[in-house]
């Protein structure tokens, strides 16, 4: 063993349940001779966690723990990046990325509790994954040290690793011994499916694939009708029903799926060099998003929504790069929530059919003033005003063309 492995004497493992982390595992006793505690968020993925703790206990750890980190998740994570509208690459709602500073921020915590000397996660050397946890692991610690199996090991399939597994008598469920047909990472917020069968980006992806939502063509022949309440920027309400942020975003995801709301098919660019594509389902996120835009549209001015919009490009790919602890996204977080002081009122949207549209919007702090823009005679707007503001506008324009 070399004296980097020496080391480590305890390591908190970020633990699914499932085969590539339970090889990490198993690993990790066996290479770097050290106590492994396993650490297994519930972010709303929708998974029966009871059997991790019994696998975790299989393979001899002592330290298992498991928290519903649901609620915090929502209203610390993905409320305020919604407040700012974050699409990557003018498509994506950043589902996965979002979830990963929590998960490492609180694998941080566990390790500092629990005098642990390193944290370990599952990520791949080819994804955007170990980018997100290990930025997240140095920025609340400088001095751990991380553990990357998969930029260590020698197991470089899946039948290796199955074999490993059968090596060290790993439990392995009967539906993993399989080639599965894609990746998938799932939370409250989204449902990511990557790799095997979804690589061809010419090839539609099969109805198989979609597990959150009915398809647009099989969704209900009428519409379905819904309030949206926003306070300084966040929903809390839905048709009237105060919830808060967890349950409310679930509520969301029911109306989304019901209605096929929420499915992209996305060819990205990975911050690691290299482009992926992925099918991802957000149906509460695409009709959170389609909300909030409407009720900015009305308690938002102009040059406000406007400078959000040049700033949201980036502080998206601040997000998906996995820079949510630095300071530049804190800054730009900053300006972003100053904007929400009265984005308060309620948005209704029209469901249907894969559309989340919104159909009307009102605030007691409306901009949007029916005497100003009325096509009938009012006494408000001197429409004769505009003369000068044009000319004003134009002299630059005026003076260029005479140089001509």
């Amino acid at each position: 063993m070399n004296d980097k492995r020496k080391s480590v004497k305890k390591v908190v493992l970020a633990y699914s349940g499932g085969l590539d982390t339970s090889v990490i595992l198993k690993w990790l006793q066996e290479v770097y001779d050290c106590e492994v505690v396993t650490f297994t968020a519930d972010l709303g993925q929708g998974e029966d966690l009871v059997p991790v703790r019994a696998k975790a206990e299989s393979l001899g750890v002592t330290q298992i723990i498991i928290e519903d980190l649901r609620g915090l998740f929502v209203r610390d994570y993905v409320f305020p990046m919604f407040r700012a509208n974050a699409l990557y690459e003018g498509q994506y709602l950043l589902g996965t990325a979002i979830a990963r500073p929590l998960i490492a921020k609180r694998q941080i915590e566990i390790a500092a509790e629990l005098g642990a000397d390193a944290v370990a996660h599952g990520s791949t050397g080819k994804g955007n994954d170990q980018v997100r946890f290990e930025l997240g692991f140095y920025a609340n610690n400088p001095d751990i040290k991380v553990i990357s199996p998969w930029r260590e090991w020698d197991l470089h399939s899946r039948t290796e690793l199955l074999e490993y597994a059968a090596k060290n008598n790993i439990p392995v469920a009967s539906d993993a011994k399989g080639e599965a047909p894609f990746s998938q990472d799932a939370n409250l917020l989204h449902t990511s499916c990557e790799g095997k069968a979804l690589e061809d980006p010419a090839s539609e992806a099969g109805e198989f694939v979609y597990s959150r939502s009915v398809s647009p063509e099989k969704a209900p022949d009428r519409p379905t009708y819904i309030k949206v309440e926003f306070e300084g920027g966040d929903a809390v309400a839905i048709d009237g029903e105060r919830l808060s942020p967890a349950p409310l975003l679930e509520r969301l995801n029911e109306l989304g799926g019901a209605n096929g709301i929420g499915r992209l098919d996305l060819v990205e660019n990975r911050y690691v060099g290299m482009k992926s594509r992925g099918i991802y389902e957000t149906p509460g996120g695409t009709i959170l998003l389609a909300a909030h835009r409407g009720i900015e549209s009305i308690t938002l001015d102009g040059p406000s929504t406007h400078l959000k919009d040049s700033i949201m490009p980036k502080y998206a790919e601040l997000i998906y790069n996995g820079f949510w602890f630095s300071p530049e996204r804190e800054m730009l977080q900053a300006l972003i929530d100053k904007s929400q002081e009265f984005v308060t009122g309620t948005v209704r949207l029209k469901l249907y059919k894969g559309q989340a549209s919104v159909v009307g919007r009102e605030s007691k702090y409306s901009l949007y003033d029916e005497e100003i823009v009325t096509f009938e005679e009012d006494a408000v707007y001197d429409q004769s005003d505009a003369e000068g503001f044009i000319k004003l506008n134009a002299l630059r324009l005026r003076t260029l063309a005479k140089r001509s």
